[in-house]
């Protein structure tokens, strides 16, 4: 059967929890329980029709600001907050990716995609309010067509403050973009077999047919707005003449346009999107890259012939639209194969993110609770630095090194990160961070093994809950793959009960059930379920998905 031909098995709770493992940062339990029985085709239209375009927008989080838990992108810019305020708008979006009262949508799983391809940067861009258009051009076009989304990101003002578009003059290009569009955006900078598909003659073409596009109003404080403009006299009206790598096409010189009509600028950016998505390359490239970013990051001649070619060809005959390619990734028979699950390893904000909501981790509302948004995403961010992956602020154009061209995931573990990863989950454990004054973050492993056993307070009607049942409990939907006997033996027998027999568990058990309140009993039972919880955490296989 061929790879790409519709996976039609109904969903399991396994294959549903795959395919929302891929396609969204991670689900709940009871996602995963709406989501089997469903077939591939309805889950992803539900994942796709589960998208919100229209999300309330990012608050002010300072609980000492004036403006306080209010939106602050329709006020006037502020110089002085540039930094806070372009990090709370990162925490709204990992808001965003993190909350469980919406149904679960792939929108921003992919939106993370589009901006790890289209890298601009917080710290690279500084404007707030340019970062805010960039994020929402993404994600509003995330399932759109590709064409348009790199016409519309080569204007983007984040991206000419990023790659120093507004710099590219006639007489004195600069290069940056006009590389990067070729490089990393469209066609790549080699195929395959390591070919390359466009020249340095290519570069210089592309940069000249770029040239006049500027911004206005950035980081001018007190300013209510700012676009794109283009430059006439900043551009340059020759011909643009390309390599045979794009068969020697001839982008024609414009001279100024009349008002009214689109300007020499836009029809040489047409001309000059045209030509590169036309590259053969160029549709490979953007499947390439979705098909490790979804499926496997290795990509073998076989992979490539039987799933990222026919990929291409589909993704040209639907006019460069992204939803047909995405849905057929996600349907496809190579998706659901055993080999690519458990392939990938998660990344820091998978993690992190996947992590909260597997765990019911409860997101603060805003705008009323704003203060304890910022607890909650503060740590989760920081956190996410830690383990090399601050969103918005990728330390190169190139994006998040795991995911770098060749999208080796298993970079994101080394023997710096480990650590962090570990002290990310043990923090689930011990439930050291206060989000507010009501609310411990982590997981309240007593209450999960008391919701466990039934008749709890009936300790001599009703057997207690044996250190099987307790294993099971938590590791459901918790790993990729079922743990083998001798993985349950050593969790239970070496890790929870510390080389004591297991009947000693049910005598501690049973004194916790015949008095909660003893902090005696309780320490016993807590200290052995905190053993437990903290070790399945940091194994291997919590760690891919």
């Amino acid at each position: 059967m061929a790879d790409l031909d519709p996976y039609t098995t109904v969903l399991t709770a396994k294959t549903a929890a795959h395919l929302l493992r891929r396609a969204t940062f991670g689900p709940t339990q009871a996602e995963i329980a709406s989501f089997t029985g469903l077939t591939a085709a309805q889950a992803v239209q539900q994942l796709i029709s589960n998208a919100d375009y229209s999300p309330p927008p990012p608050v002010d989080l300072d609980q000492y600001s004036r403006t306080a838990g209010q939106p602050f992108l329709d006020k006037p810019f502020n110089h002085a907050r540039n930094f806070d305020l372009g990090h709370y708008l990162r925490c709204w979006w990992l808001g965003l990716m993190t909350a469980q009262t919406a149904p679960p949508s792939l929108l921003d799983k992919l939106t993370l995609f589009w901006q790890n391809h289209f890298v601009a940067t917080r710290e690279g861009v500084g404007d707030y309010r340019f970062m805010n258009q960039y994020l929402l051009l993404l994600r509003n076009n995330a399932l759109g067509n590709f064409r348009t989304l790199v016409t519309q990101i080569t204007k983007d003002p984040a991206m000419l403050r990023y790659l120093n578009g507004n710099e590219n003059e006639v007489g004195k290009p600069n290069e940056n973009y006009a590389r990067e569009l070729q490089e990393l955006f469209t066609v790549g900078a080699v195929d395959l077999a390591g070919n390359k598909n466009y020249t340095e003659d290519d570069v210089k073409a592309a940069a000249r047919a770029l040239t006049g596009w500027q911004y206005t109003n950035y980081e001018v404080d007190g300013s209510t707005s700012f676009t794109t403009l283009f430059a006439d006299a900043k551009h340059d009206t020759t011909n643009k003449v390309f390599s045979a790598h794009y068969n020697n096409t001839v982008i024609t010189g414009r001279a100024p346009s009349p008002p009214g009509t689109p300007s020499a600028g836009d029809l040489e950016l047409a001309d000059l999107i045209t030509m590169v998505l036309a590259h053969p390359h160029s549709p490979r490239f953007i499947c390439r890259k979705l098909y490790r970013w979804y499926v496997n990051p290795n990509v073998t001649q076989t992979i490539e012939d039987n799933v990222i070619i026919p990929l291409a060809q589909y993704f040209l005959a639907n006019n460069h639209n992204i939803q047909p390619v995405i849905v057929k990734l996600l349907t496809s028979q190579v998706f659901f194969n055993a080999a690519n699950i458990g392939a990938i390893v998660k990344s820091p904000v998978e993690l992190a993110v996947g992590s909260m909501r597997f765990f019911n981790q409860a997101v603060p509302v805003l705008p009323a609770d704003y203060a304890a948004f910022k607890t909650y995403f503060d740590f989760v961010f920081y956190r996410m630095q830690d383990m090399q992956m601050p969103i918005l602020d990728q330390s190169s154009v190139q994006g998040y090194e795991a995911y770098y061209q060749t999208g080796y995931s298993k970079t994101w573990i080394n023997t710096t990160t480990i650590g962090f990863r570990y002290d990310y989950t043990d923090a689930y454990v011990y439930r050291f961070l206060q989000v507010r004054p009501d609310y411990l973050m982590g997981i309240d492993v007593l209450a999960w093994a008391t919701s466990l056993q039934p008749n709890f307070s009936d300790v001599s009607g009703t057997l207690a809950l044996s250190c099987v049942e307790v294993l099971n409990g938590f590791t459901k939907n918790l790993f990729v793959y079922d743990l083998f006997p001798t993985q349950q033996d050593f969790l239970i027998d070496t890790i929870m009960m510390e080389g004591l027999p297991r009947t000693s568990w049910t005598f501690q058990w049973n004194a916790y059930r015949r008095n909660p309140t003893d902090p005696g009993s309780r320490y016993e039972v807590l200290y052995r379920l905190q053993n437990l919880m903290k070790f399945m955490l940091r194994m291997a296989e919590y760690h891919v998905f």
